[in-house]
């Protein structure tokens, strides 16, 4: 079964084509970058030939952008099928389900509207998603569309942990809460690591540091999220590439009323303009500031030790929430390829049996590996995240339900 993983934003659309049997196999992947701007690029790679092929294209909107996708899936030169009819269904990653779902589902008029409804609290990433379903029902009319939500995941997490101390109406009216985010990524190490152990999800506690330019931590408790760092928005909790995380909430309020900004000069300062970029006024991308770091920069060197130092207490409090940990994971971008910071993050934490194996960890990037010292209670892990498998496992399982229902 041939499945087309989208991940549609503001004006990129990423994807991948998984072909799934008994196993996920990603056998194309890539992205389109400034969709609706002058310089639209289209980037593709295969499996067998990893080489990225660079091609510029015009696509003034998402259908335009996915319909070149499904060209070069399909040309003689680099694609991967003969024809856009072996696509047998398309998953999409939907970063907010709301309150509203818990669950993948299989896209219907219902499901849009809903999806429509969470507008409010993900303008910058739902309406684009929706971009993309409404383009893959032009373009392949009769294949079957499932919404996999980063959101889902986190629906396990107690009420009292993902309420806010606000009026509890606030919550009654508008639905207010922490709902987390990265929920997929976290699925995916929490069913990797379980087969790594070879210990049940179910008998695990573990904490998940899911790290790039968009940063998050997951405390995951016998296979059930239980605390996340993000929360309404993915604007929480650790600090990210260009958003601050969390601040003293008056701190807006101060600034709007010194600098007299309006909500939306707000929102761009949180989201766009702070974070590793707002320290080190350099630029939001961790491999540039570790590289002034080491030219001599103290900015640069400041807003490393800021982004560890958060993690570090994130860390220690789910220790806490936990109630003790077995396993310490770190993924994406900069979890994945940075021994540097991964040291920097767990460096004195022996107290609470956290020791990490220099060589190993020096030796490990973009790669699985335990990287624990063997004295170490709890024990580490790099494991690169796969989000694109896991929507086309959950795709192809929930299509396989429904015929069988029928």
């Amino acid at each position: 079964m041939k499945i087309l993983v989208l991940n549609s934003g503001s004006s990129s659309v990423k994807y991948e084509l998984c072909d799934i049997e008994n196993e996920t196999c990603i056998v194309a992947y890539g992205q389109i970058e400034a969709i609706g701007i002058e310089g639209t690029i289209l980037s593709h790679s295969q499996k067998n030939n990893p080489a990225k092929i660079k091609i510029p294209i015009v696509a003034k909107d998402h259908t335009e952008a996915i319909n070149e996708i499904l060209k070069i899936l399909t040309s003689p030169e680099n694609g991967i099928i003969k024809n856009k009819n072996e696509i047998e269904a398309v998953g999409h990653r939907i970063v907010h389900g709301g309150e509203y779902f818990t669950q993948p589902v299989i896209i219907d008029e219902t499901v849009k509207k809903n999806l429509e409804k969470c507008y409010d609290i993900a303008p910058l990433h739902n309406p684009h998603s929706v971009k993309g379903i409404l383009a893959i029902e032009e373009l392949l009319p009769k294949v079957p569309q499932v919404a996999v939500f980063d959101t889902a995941f986190h629906q396990t997490i107690p009420q009292f942990a993902y309420l806010y101390a606000l009026p509890y109406r606030f919550y009654q009216q508008f639905a207010i809460r922490k709902y987390g985010f990265h929920g997929i990524s976290n699925q995916y190490l929490t069913e990797r690591l379980s087969k790594i152990t070879k210990v049940p999800a179910t008998k695990l506690k573990t904490i998940n540091c899911h790290l790039g330019n968009g940063a998050s931590i997951t405390a995951v408790k016998y296979g059930k999220s239980v605390e996340t760092s993000m929360g309404f928005t993915p604007l929480e909790g650790l600090i990210m590439g260009s958003r601050c995380g969390d601040i003293d909430p008056s701190i807006p309020l101060y600034l709007m009323s010194r600098e007299s900004l309006k909500t939306n000069d707000v929102q761009s300062l949180l989201n766009k303009q702070s974070g590793l970029l707002g320290i080190s006024g350099i630029s939001s991308d961790m491999r540039t500031i570790i590289k002034k770091s080491e030219e001599g920069s103290e900015k640069a060197t400041l807003a490393i030790e800021m982004f560890c130092y958060r993690i570090k207490k994130y860390i220690s409090s789910y220790i806490g929430v936990l109630n003790g940990c077995d396993y310490i994971v770190f993924s994406a971008a900069i979890g994945e390829r940075s021994p540097l910071l991964r040291r920097k993050i767990l460096s004195g934490l022996d107290s609470l049996g956290i020791i990490i194996d220099e060589e190993k960890n020096s030796k490990c990037v973009d790669c699985e590996s335990d990287i624990s010292d063997k004295k170490s209670k709890i024990k580490i892990y790099v494991i690169p995240t796969n989000e694109a498998i896991v929507i086309a496992r959950e795709t192809k399982k929930l299509l396989d339900n429904s015929i069988q229902k029928k």
